[in-house]
């Protein structure tokens, strides 16, 4: 598809108390050669990364359970989630904030990572880029029990589980994160595990 014209007429803050929400009106070229008004609301909560920790000899990946309110709201009951280990970015580079995210969720103190790809994980309402990442860890790694930081609220379970386990909790709808489902997928499809 050829680049579309579009020219922004008007962006209101509708909220600003977490992260922005933003209404955009812009004009925007349909194929046609017409020009059309639109309006559309983008929630911009800065650009994240996400990874996920293997361990080839054990055939083993860490994962997160946590509390994500979106997700009760949406009828998940427990509002539980089990996740990789992700975070914003906070004006730091991917690689960075992915390092200091393992160590605050996991408990992991990693050094090396392997960027895989990016991904736009909502397009059609959040403006966040997802890195991703992967990682071999192993026992020696270990240096906290991990669990997040508690003046940011969280209160994170870290889980060892085998990879067999997690591709069967992807089956049984136990692991529903999107990410989650995509970096283990990435390992199977790789021949990683």
């Amino acid at each position: 598809m050829n680049d579309i014209n579009v020219n922004i007429e008007k962006t209101e803050i509708l909220s600003d108390n977490w992260y922005t929400l933003k209404k955009v009106t812009f004009n925007i070229q349909k194929k046609d050669g017409t020009v059309e008004q639109q309006s559309r609301e983008a929630y911009d909560r800065g650009n994240g990364a996400v990874i996920l920790l293997y361990n080839k000899n054990s055939e083993t990946v860490i994962l997160t359970r946590q509390f994500r309110l979106p997700t009760f709201i949406n009828g998940n009951p427990s509002g539980m989630l089990i996740e990789a280990c992700a975070g914003l970015l906070d004006n730091d580079n991917p690689e960075e904030c992915i390092k200091r995210e393992t160590e605050e969720e996991t408990g992991y103190k990693i050094s090396k990572v392997e960027k895989i790809f990016e991904a736009y994980m909502s397009p059609g309402s959040v403006t966040e880029i997802l890195h991703f990442f992967i990682a071999e860890y192993s026992t020696e790694m270990k240096i906290t029990d991990g669990g997040g930081l508690d003046e940011e609220g969280e209160n994170i379970e870290v889980l060892e589980l085998s990879f067999d386990k997690t591709l069967e909790m992807i089956d049984s709808g136990e692991i529903n994160d999107a990410k989650t489902i995509m970096l283990l997928q990435y390992l199977r499809i790789k021949n990683i595990l």
